[in-house]
Order: structure tokens, then sequence, then C-alpha cells
């Protein structure tokens, strides 16, 4: 008897023990309703008196509550019971003090104007964003297709349009793109880029290199609206080889000025030399930044990827166009928002964005239109407090980057009819403050096939430097026909413009680190347009 009174009083402390952690967990601040719950496998003197009297007659007592006068049963059936009662009483009581605050934050979303989807949808780990992609594109081309037979206006023009131009090949479509933006220009009556800086006597000269930028393929699991490079799971070609990627490194190790490695694509954590790069190029001591889409990290294969950038203490710059999904849906696609959210939250468990880990996120916010992004400081606050609110979502900084009127974004504003628009606000908002800080002067940046640029925009439109004699395009420079950063200082040779580079002078000035020039500066060069 006593042996089985023993058993009887070590259960029930230990289901007292889990109560105690529900009643925490589900009511942290609410003790009476934990109490409660606490009580019932918690015999009180009367309870015990109670016990002792019913126990000479009966082999299974019961005992009654002061509170309520409801029967509390002490055998472990019993006692299962009970807990399973206060377990369906306490959830019940959750989500009831849960919908109101749901609704309430519903309403506070609708008076400020915000999507009111806020919630992260289930993980997608398993499966892969690819195929939704591949899928909204043939969506999207067959909806241009069907728009330029329908209506051949100047906002969907049936020749040059899309697909016409995609079919003049790379090199032809980017000549198209560079004479659609003169003619902009021309119509409003405005010198080409470098004449433009002479007559206000300013200079564009190459300065020590001090980052190395390498976009080491197109190939993305997403196909964004606003991508100046046009990636896209159907850019399976455009990979950078081991032999390239060796080249680049020895490049860096001769040059002592390059202190940042800047790895960009597409997604680069695809490519199969991004895990080399950044094993070999972690020992030398160099900053190494990572630009990722987020959702990359959600991919199947891609498990370990925050535990390998963390061991590597790499800097994630991501992108993250808006704390609203319904932007983001509109500029990235439909599953982005949610798997961008779940990426954050791995990035943020794995020591990113979290003070003193030396892990650093940066967001990075594009404009979801024809217009240019706001002031960073309090877009940077505003992101913060959304995060941290909706999700709990911690991260260092934020950068705003003006969207480039090259490749997919000028393709978008062409067929709307927005192009000379978008090119006159660029041109009105010229940052005379912001020519010292672009990333041409300071930055060298390598493609996937090794030729060199003086910019990723100018990557983007053939713009190679000159003097390669390794079969760049139009004798294009290549990586392995500069020695190190030195010799290519040494060169004299002139920075590649043109029109699309109105888009760094524009506001705030703009490169792949964000706004280069002060606010009070851009605000003063609108004034003065």
């Amino acid at each position: 008897m006593t042996d089985e009174k023993e058993s009887t009083k070590d259960y029930i402390k230990n289901v007292r023990e889990d109560v105690d952690l529900l009643g925490a967990s589900l009511y942290p601040e609410e003790s009476s309703t934990h109490i409660q719950m606490r009580n019932c496998f918690t015999p009180n003197t009367p309870h015990k008196t109670a016990q002792k009297h019913a126990s000479r007659s009966s082999p299974a007592p019961t005992h009654v509550h002061a509170q309520g006068g409801r029967a509390a049963p002490l055998s472990q059936a019993t006692d299962v019971g009970c807990f399973l009662y206060l377990i369906s009483s306490s959830l019940s009581m959750f989500l009831l003090r849960l919908a109101p605050r749901l609704a309430s934050q519903a309403s506070a979303a609708q008076r400020c104007g915000l999507a009111t989807t806020t919630t992260a949808a289930p993980s997608n780990a398993a499966t892969s964003l690819i195929a939704e992609t591949l899928a909204d594109m043939e969506e999207e081309a067959a909806a241009k297709a069907a728009a330029s037979k329908s209506s051949p206006t100047p906002t969907a023009p049936a020749k040059g349009g899309a697909a016409e131009l995609k079919a003049m090949g790379r090199t032809r479509l980017s000549l198209e793109e560079r004479k659609r933006r003169r003619r902009a220009l021309d119509g409003l009556g405005i010198a080409p880029f470098g004449q433009f800086l002479k007559q206000r006597g300013l200079a564009l000269e190459r300065a020590p290199t001090d980052t190395l930028q390498l976009n080491i393929g197109l190939y993305c699991n997403q196909a964004c609206n606003h991508c100046h490079v046009e990636s896209s799971p159907k850019r399976t070609q455009e990979m950078m080889n081991r032999e390239t990627a060796d080249r680049c490194l020895d490049f860096l190790r001769r040059s002592p000025s390059i202190r940042t490695l800047d790895l960009t694509g597409g997604a680069p954590e695809l490519n199969t030399q991004f895990r080399h790069l950044v094993t070999e190029a972690t020992p030398l001591g160099v900053s190494i930044i990572d630009r990722c889409n987020l959702t990359v990290l959600e991919e199947p294969g891609q498990e370990d990827l925050a535990a390998f950038l963390a061991n590597h203490q790499v800097k994630v710059v991501a992108s993250m166009p808006c704390y609203e999904e319904e932007n983001v849906k509109r500029q990235r696609g439909s599953s982005v928002y949610h798997r961008s959210i779940a990426a954050l939250k791995k990035l943020n468990a794995a020591g990113y964005g979290q003070e003193g880990s030396g892990l650093h996120l940066t967001l990075v916010y594009n404009p979801v239109g024809a217009f240019l992004p706001p002031a960073q400081p309090p877009l940077q606050a505003k992101y913060k407090e959304e995060l941290m609110a909706r999700f709990g979502i911690k991260f260092n900084d934020l950068i705003c980057i003006t969207n480039m009127p090259i490749k997919r974004f000028a393709d978008h504003l062409y067929r709307r009819g927005e192009l000379e628009k978008y090119m006159h606000l660029l041109v009105q908002s010229f940052n005379p403050g912001a020519v010292e800080g672009l990333m041409c002067r300071t930055h060298l940046n390598v493609g996937w096939d090794g030729k060199v640029y003086d910019c990723d925009f100018n990557q983007q439109l053939d713009m190679t430097m000159s003097g390669g004699k390794r079969g760049g395009r139009e004798g294009g420079m290549t990586i392995f026909d500069v020695q190190d950063a030195q010799a290519l200082l040494e060169m004299k040779r002139p920075i590649m413009m043109d029109t699309h580079c109105f888009g760094c002078t524009a506001g705030e000035g703009s490169s792949c680190g964000g706004t280069i020039a002060a606010p009070a500066a851009a605000a003063a060069a609108v004034a003065n347009a």
C-alpha cells in the first residue's frame, strides 16, 4: 500500500511539473489560470484530511475543491482526465484571447493601408521555387504575346517587343536597349552622360580598386521584374567554371588594395563555384559578401547554407523589396514572401542580425515601380519595426538601390510607355555629390565567363573594358589579361559610360552598397534641376 501511495505521489508531482510548463507557456502573464491548473494536482490541507478519512473506506478517494465545489479525483486515471480537461479549457481560452488580437492587428493594418496577409505560411523547405517561377514566366510571356497581337500601341508594341528583341541575341538586345534610352534622352535634349558631367565640371576617373565583384552565374530560382541581369531558372549555361574562379582568387591574392570579395548572380549560392570561392577566400582576411535572394535558403540541397555562411563569417546582403507581402508578390512572385520570411528566421537562428554575433545581415530595398527609393534611415527604421512586430526578425541595416533602366526593368518600362518619363526623372534628379562615390571608380566586376567590367550594370550591357587578348567580345578584357589591381590602375583606361549611369547619380545616388550622397545634397540637387 505504501509503495502504491508513493507511486501516486510521484506521478502527481510529474504531472504538476508538466502543468507548470503548460501554464507558463500559454499564460505567462495570467497567474490565476496557472494556479487553477496547478491546484487540480496540488491537494491542500483540507484535501489531505479528506483523502486520509476517505482512504479508510475507499481505495479510490475523491476530494472537493474549496473553489466551485467541483470534485477533484486523486487516482492516476482521474488525474489524467482532469489534466486533459484543463488542457482543452486552456486552449479554448487561448484561442478566444488570440482572436481579438488578430482582429486588432488586421484593423490597424487596414488603417495604415497595409496588406493584412502577414502570417507566415507553412514551410516549403522540401520543395523548390523553380517550377513556380517557370510557370509564372510562361504565363507572363503568353500575356505579352497576346497584348502585342491585339493592341500594337506604344505601351505594347508589336514591333520591337520583348520576344522579338530576345530573338536578336544578347548583344543585339543590349544595343537596342541603349538606343531606346538614347532616343528618350534625345527627346529631352539631354547630352550623353560623359558630356553631361563635363558640362558641369565633373570627371569620372578610376581610383585604386577596393572591391572585386564576381557575377558567377545567371542561374536563379526566381525571375524578378526589376532584375537588371535577367536571371531565371532558364539561365543554365552562364555559369562560372573552376578555371575562371581560381584565376579570380589568384587576382585577389595579388591585390592587397582589395578588401572585399562581392559574390553575386543570379543566385550565386546555386553555382558550383560559390562554396569553393568562399572557402578559399576566407583565409585571405577579406570581407566576403553574399548577395542573396533569401529564397535560396529554402531550396532543396541548401539546408546547411545558413550554417556555411555563418562558419565563414560571410556578410549576407539580402533582397527584401518590402515588408508587405503584396508588394513583394508583384515584384518577385507569389511564394517569395513567405519563403523569404522563413529564410530570415533561419539566418537569425544562425546568429545573423544578433547583437554581438559579428554576423552581418543587410536587407536591400528596390522600388516596385518607376520611382526613386526613399531616404534610407527612416525606411530602415520602418523595416525594423514591422519585421520585429510581425515575425520577431532582426537585421543590422538596410540599403536602397535605384532600379536601373536596363534589361528586364527597361523592357517593363518600354512596354508601359514609361521609359522616357523614367529617364527624365533620373536626369532631373541628378546629384553631383554622388559622382565621387560611384562604384565604377573602385570596383572591378568580373562576369561568369571571365570578362571584366567597370560595374555589374555595364556587364549586362556588354560594355567590357577594352584591351583584352583572350577572346573578349570586341576586344574586351578578361581577368586573364590583367595581373592585379595595381596593373589595372596603371593602365589609366577610361571608365565606360552610357545613359544608364544617370540611375546611379539620381537622388541620393545608388550603388551596390546603397545610397552614396547625403540627403541634404540630394534634396538640393533635385531643387536645382
